[in-house]
């Protein structure tokens, strides 16, 4: 079993910066594959970035590309994504994952954190 917890979110305006973390507890964690996902208002939930079990491999979104950055802290077993150059369609619930195989039924969820953007 895993749990994850997500905090930083907050309201920003257009071309400011937030760092979400996600705390990570359970069995074999490092060795998850984790990932950011999100979830606006009326639309559907939405691949934001992911990142291997040791940091090599990382995956975004083209819409994400040049402004986020994921990584992740085994030691603490912290995954982070620094969010620069936001824009108000970055608006979401932020929402951190973790997986062994892929996104499916598998995978762990968090409770999700809210990112605002404001004109």
């Amino acid at each position: 079993q895993v749990q994850l917890v997500e905090s930083g979110g907050g309201l920003v305006q257009a071309g400011g910066s937030l760092r979400l973390s996600c705390a990570a507890s359970g069995r074999a964690v490092n060795l998850f594959t984790l990932g950011w996902f999100r979830q606006a208002p009326g639309k559907e939930r939405e691949f934001v970035a992911s990142i291997s079990w040791n940091g090599g491999t990382t995956s975004y979104a083209d819409s994400v590309k040049g402004r986020f950055t994921i990584s992740r802290d085994n030691a603490k077993k912290t995954m982070f994504l620094q969010m620069n150059s936001l824009k108000p369609e970055d608006t979401a619930v932020y929402y951190c994952a973790a997986n062994l195989v892929d996104w499916g039924t598998d995978a762990y969820w968090g409770q999700g954190t809210q990112v605002t953007v404001s004109s």
